[in-house]
C-alpha cells in the first residue's frame, strides 16, 4: 500500500490508525482509549515559547519505558562514530564511501564535526554505505536530530509515527529522541550522508524581503500517518547517548503507537520542489540565499547549522562572473554532491557521495579550469541543469577524525586545482 502523508512542516498534526484511538478531550485521561497508553515526547523544555514549543502525544500499546538495561557496544562506537579531534586549516576533498555490507548503523562513518552533543550545539557529518536491512534493530539518538540525504539507493524509515519514503533527490529528518529504523527499499547498495544536528531543531528561515513565497515551502514538508507494529519477540533498541552506543533488549517492537497528536514529528521534503531566488541584474547574492533548513544559536542572525542547496537553475547576471566568487567565510562549510557536477569544480574531484571542507576562513573558490572559462563566456542566459549539491554551513570550525585522513579517502592533491591560475595583473 502506497504510504499516505500529512503535508507541512511546523503545523499541529493528529493521526491515528484505529478509529477512535485519540482520545477526544485530554491528552492523558484517567484511562487512555482501546486499551492504549499515553506518552508525551518533548522536543523542545516544557517551558519553550508557545511558537517553538515542540511535543507529540502517542498513544501506544505498551509504553517506552517496557525494556531491560543498556549496556555498552562498544565495538560498534569505535567502527562507526569517530570522534572529530584534528582541527586543520587546509582545504580538504574526500572520495565516496565504497560499497559496504550491513545495516545502516553498520554503515555509517563520521567525517567531520563540530560541539559536544551533552553542550547541544554543533553538528557531525557523516557518510552512510549499507545494503541490509535491520531486522529487529532500532535506533534511538538521545543525542540530536539525524537529517538523512540519500545519494544512492532509496530508503525506508520506520518512526514511531509512521513510514516515510526517501530516494535520492529527497531529505528526512527523524527528531531526538524519536525510534526508527533505516531499510533499502532498492536492491544493491544505498548510500549518502547524514547531518547530526546537536544544536536547536531544524526549522525554515525567515524569508525577509523575500516575502511570503520563496525558497522551501512549509506545505511540501510531509510527515507520515499513524502506522503500528503490534509484535512481539526479540528486539534490540540501540540508543546514542555523548557519542556512544548502548543497546537495550525488548521483548515487543518500540514501533507500537497506534495513535499521535503534535508538533514534534518525523518529516521529508523534496529538494527538487525548492524556488530559487537569484539575481536578475548582476553581482551575485550570497548563497544565503538558498538556504532549506536552519538550526539556530543564541546569537540573532548566525546560525548552529544552515542547510543549504545549489539546484538547478537559471544564470541571467549580466556583467559578472556567474560561479561562485572566491571567499573566506565567517562560517565553516562542508559541501557534499548529490549528483551531477558543481558549477564550481568542473574540472573533476567533487564526486558524488563524496565531500569538501573548508573551514573558518579558509580561503575558496572555484577551480583554475572554470575561472578561465567563465571568465571569457559569452553571457547568454544559460541553465545549470542536472545537478544537486548540497552544504552544512557552520559558526564554528570542523574538526575532522581519523577515519577522515585515511590514505585513499582524503584526496591528497586537492590544492593542486587552485596551482595553475595565471598572473593578468599589468
Amino acid at each position: 500500500m502506497k504510504t499516505q502523508y500529512l503535508s507541512g512542516l511546523g503545523n499541529h498534526f493528529s493521526s491515528e490508525a484505529r478509529p477512535g484511538a485519540l482520545p477526544a478531550d485530554q491528552n492523558s485521561p484517567q484511562i487512555a482509549p482501546l486499551g492504549l497508553y499515553a506518552e508525551q515526547l518533548s522536543g523542545t523544555a516544557f517551558t519553550a515559547p508557545r511558537h517553538v514549543n515542540l511535543f507529540t502525544w502517542l498513544y501506544r500499546i505498551r509504553p517506552s519505558v517496557v525494556h531491560k538495561a543498556f549496556k555498552p557496544l562498544k565495538e560498534l562506537t569505535q567502527k562507526t562514530f569517530y570522534k572529530p579531534q584534528h582541527f586543520n586549516p587546509n582545504q580538504m576533498r574526500w572520495n565516496s564511501l565504497p560499497d559496504m555490507t550491513g545495516h545502516f548503523l553498520e554503515g555509517l562513518r563520521t567525517v567531520c564535526g563540530t560541539g559536544p552533543s551533552q553542550e547541544q550545539r554543533g553538528l557531525h557529518v557523516h557518510l552512510y554505505s549499507f545494503n541490509q536491512g535491520m531486522g529487529n534493530k532500532f535506533i534511538m539518538n538521545a543525542d540530536g536530530d539525524f537529517l538523512m540525504i540519500p545519494q544512492k539507493g532509496s530508503l525506508q524509515i520506520k518512526t514511531e509515527l509512521g513510514v516515510l519514503e526517501v530516494e535520492p533527490g529527497e531529505i528526512v529528518v527523524v527528531p531526538r529522541g524519536m525510534k526508527f529504523q533505516v531499510n533499502p527499499l532498492t536492491s544493491g547498495p544505498c548510500s549518502g550522508y547524514v547531518g547530526e544536528n546537536f544544536g536547536s531543531p531544524f526549522r525554515l528561515p525567515e524569508l525577509g524581503p523575500i516575502g511570503a513565497n520563496g525558497l522551501a515551502h512549509r506545505r511540501h514538508f510531509l510527515s507520515p500517518v499513524a502506522a503500528f507494529e503490534d509484535k512481539e519477540g526479540s528486539y534490540e533498541l540501540i540508543g546514542k547517548f555523548n557519542g556512544e552506543l548502548w543497546s537495550a533488549e525488548m521483548a515487543n517492537s518500540p514501533l507500537d503507537v497506534v495513535a499521535w497528536h503534535g508538533t514534534y514529528v518525523p518529516f521529508k521534503y523534496d529538494l527538487r520542489k525548492f524556488n530559487t531566488i537569484n539575481t536578475v541584474s548582476y553581482d551575485h547574492p550570497d548563497p544565503s540565499i538558498f538556504t532549506v533548513l536552519t538550526s539556530g544559536s543564541d546569537t540573532p542572525g548566525i546560525a548552529n547549522v544552515d542547510f543549504a542547496i545549489f539546484p538547478p537553475r537559471w544564470m541571467v547576471a549580466e556583467n559578472t562572473f556567474r560561479p561562485p566568487y572566491f571567499h573566506r567565510n565567517f562560517m565553516s562549510e562542508y559541501m557534499g554532491l548529490i549528483y551531477g557536477e558543481y558549477d564550481a569544480k568542473t574540472a573533476g574531484g567533487f564526486v558524488p557521495g563524496g565531500g569538501s571542507l573548508h573551514n573558518i576562513f579558509s580561503a575558496h573558490g572555484p577551480d583554475s579550469e572554470t575561472f578561465e572559462k567563465a571568465s571569457h563566456d559569452d553571457l547568454k542566459p544559460h541553465k545549470i541543469q542536472n545537478t544537486m549539491a548540497f552544504m552544512f554551513e557552520s559558526r564554528t570550525p570542523y574538526m575532522v577524525t581519523d577515519f577522515a585522513l585515511g590514505k585513499g579517502f582524503i584526496q591528497e592533491d586537492y590544492q593542486d586545482c587552485w596551482q595553475g591560475f595565471k598572473k593578468h595583473f599589468k
